[in-house]
Order: structure tokens, then sequence, then C-alpha cells
């Protein structure tokens, strides 16, 4: 199955649906993913100011975005680790992942070479990558966060309770190509 998700390493909610991706491709599932950078921060940019792409020093999740989209599209036999490890080093360790020493060490724990990722980064094209997908994804399909999965040109924002959970995304999969269901959103979480 094809289908496109969305990911912000700053949002838990990514993580849990980016992770129950990466299980389920690990556990043998024909899923085939388009992992799609988008930027929470861009989201919350004020009209009068810059976008991320053109301003990124301090914004939040912008730098580890980079990272993420350059080892995904030059090292990617790196990419699933070096997700794992950008989400981790946010939600598990708590650590800012605007601090390049700490991405430089989730990108050489998963086994990419840092300094080549970052020359990769600091030739801006996972930069402009950036603004392409995440402008795609406001444009083509309405995107406004993550994650939002992309299944024949619809769009999907699902929020899961539970980390990494193949069989909740499974569940979630098959609705996604039910298109006459418009939404379905419970009123409160029973936890």
């Amino acid at each position: 199955m094809h289908f496109g998700i969305t990911f912000d390493y700053l949002c838990p909610f990514a993580r849990n649906a980016n992770e129950a991706v990466l299980n389920g491709i690990d556990a043998g599932k024909p899923w085939q993913p388009r992992y799609l950078a988008f930027s929470l921060a861009q989201v919350h940019t004020e009209e009068d100011e810059p976008d991320v792409w053109d301003k990124p020093t301090g914004k939040s999740g912008v730098l580890a975005l980079q990272w993420g989209i350059a080892v995904r599209d030059d090292f990617p036999e790196h990419f699933a680790a070096t997700h794992r490890g950008l989400f981790a080093a946010r939600h598990d360790d708590g650590l800012d992942i605007n601090d390049e020493r700490v991405i430089r060490q989730a990108v050489t724990t998963a086994g990419a070479d840092a300094d080549a990722v970052a020359r990769v980064v600091a030739s801006r094209t996972s930069m402009e990558t950036l603004a392409a997908e995440h402008m795609e994804a406001v444009a083509d399909w309405q995107v406004f966060g993550v994650p939002t999965f992309i299944v024949d040109d619809h769009a999907t924002f699902i929020r899961f309770m539970s980390r990494g959970d193949v069989d909740d995304l499974g569940r979630a999969l098959d609705l996604l190509t039910w298109t006459d269901l418009n939404e379905f959103k419970r009123t409160t979480i029973p936890r």
C-alpha cells in the first residue's frame, strides 16, 4: 500500500504514527510510505515574519527536519534509524533538537556519517526540500499538522494515543481507503 505520512520531530503524535509505520515495515507489512516533512514552526509563523526556510535560525524543529530530509534523500539506508533517533532525542531524552550536537549524535548512532549529512544540510538542498514538501502538503491536501496521512490524494490527520502500534495503524489505513467517511472524531479520550 502506497501512502504519504507527514512528520515533524517536535510532535509526539507524529512520533507515534511514524514509529508505527517503521514497526510495520520491520514486521513485513507491504507498506510503501512517502515520508513528507512538514514544519510546525512554519504553521505557527506570524504573517509579518519570514518563512522558516527563509530565516530558520532559532525556529524550533527546523534544523532536525533538515537533517532528517538529508538522510532520507541522500543516505536512505540510514533513514529509519535516524528517524527513530531524532524522535527519541526529543521525546525520550528531552534533548534540544535545535542543538546540532544532539542531531549529530542521533545521526551517528543511526550509522550515518554526520559530516557527510552536515555537508548536504549546508548546501541548503534539504531546506529547499522542506519548503517544497510543506507547501505541497498545504496546497494539494490542506495539511495543517502532523501526522497527516495521504492516500489516493485524500488527506487525513490522525492522532494515535499509543506509540508505534502497528495494529492501530493497520485499522486506520483500512479506514483511509473509505472515501465516503468525512470525519470521525472522539469528543473525549477515555484515559
